[in-house]
């Protein structure tokens, strides 16, 4: 049985419905407290239960949002971030009132937990909160406009077999104008859709792609031990070491070669724990072709035709739509 606390609100599950009862009846011994049935909506999130999984949403939060910053009716349009728009602190337009630019951002970034489509740019905007300008605010609102057309969709998590914790990281080059930082992103599934995710920019300023990559998959890796060791927890132990899929061949020689040399030896030696973490067994690094990199929705602009496929491809969808019963499929391995 697994109980989560929020102040005072639980969320109660298990595979013993006794052991359920059982805990109920003597909270409710202790305590005054009500019962509510079959989790539907908490914390701004909605739950949809159905026999072949679980749909979550923030269609209220949203629409509440749209109506906040007087969107409700604007034109929608097919990706949150226009493909080659490239945002600088100091841009030439007009600063904004920066209170309002927070509120807008921040409210976004809650909205992340159920729409990882927007998470790459609901990040790249949060760089510009100090001072906003009106071009900021104006890329701010497209995401507003992204999520008018697509307000039903949600994250579906339906049955499967597998129990296998897989991963992808991925990482632009030098995309930050201001500072010349690159951007890592990474996201991890168990048999369907992913459930966790990320895109945040680097600290260090990358020489090249290669080390780029290797950066964000230091990153994915520090995610993925956490991980493996809350499934030993939930009793969903991960014997075999975790497939971690990267789209550059000299990131993965890196992490392979314990030998350092002068395009490596300039690295913060805590990157290497990618190689320590392959010799442990706990991961191993995999080339993964770019169509196939998942994670490339977290550090980039897309193309609308890419954007959405791979939108699909992470299990985001409206209700309804994706009620079969899926396993995650690995990328083929190159030769």
């Amino acid at each position: 049985m697994i109980v989560s606390v929020y102040v005072d609100d639980l969320l109660i599950t298990g595979n013993k419905r006794e052991l359920i009862e059982e805990f109920k009846t003597n909270m409710k011994d202790e305590f005054e407290m009500n019962e509510l049935g079959l989790l539907t909506y908490f914390l701004g999130i909605e739950v949809t239960q159905s026999v072949c999984g679980y749909f979550l949403c923030q269609k209220r939060y949203t629409w509440k949002l749209q109506n906040k910053f007087a969107m409700e009716n604007c034109k929608p349009v097919s990706t949150p971030f226009a493909v080659g728009e490239k945002l600088q602190k100091e841009d030439g337009t007009p600063k904004i009132d920066g209170k309002t630019y927070r509120s807008l951002i921040g409210s976004l970034l809650y909205l992340t937990a159920t729409r990882p489509d927007i998470v790459f740019a609901v990040n790249y905007l949060s760089r510009f909160m100090q001072s906003p300008s009106e071009m900021h605010f104006k890329v701010a609102k497209r995401i507003l406009r992204y999520l008018k057309g697509t307000l039903e969709f949600g994250i579906q998590f339906v049955k499967s077999s597998a129990v296998r914790l897989v991963g992808f990281c991925d990482s632009d080059w030098a995309g930050n104008d201001d500072d010349m930082m690159s951007t890592s992103g990474y996201c991890f599934s168990i048999g369907g859709s992913i459930f966790c995710w990320n895109s945040k920019k680097q600290t260090v300023v990358a020489h090249s792609t290669a080390e780029a990559e290797y950066i964000a998959a230091y990153v994915a890796a520090n995610q993925l031990i956490w991980l493996r060791k809350m499934l030993i927890d939930l009793d969903f132990v991960q014997k075999n070491p975790t497939e971690l899929f990267c789209d550059n061949t000299s990131a993965i020689a890196i992490s392979k070669n314990s030998v350092f040399h002068d395009k490596t030896k300039h690295m913060k030696i805590k990157f290497h724990a990618v190689r320590q973490f392959q010799q442990e067994g706990e991961l191993e690094l995999i080339y993964c072709t770019t169509e196939e990199q998942l994670a490339d929705l977290f550090t980039k602009p897309l193309a609308k035709n890419r954007f959405e496929i791979l939108r699909e491809r992470i299990g985001m969808c409206s209700f309804g739509t994706k009620e079969e019963n899926v396993e995650y499929v690995a990328p083929k391995l190159a030769d």
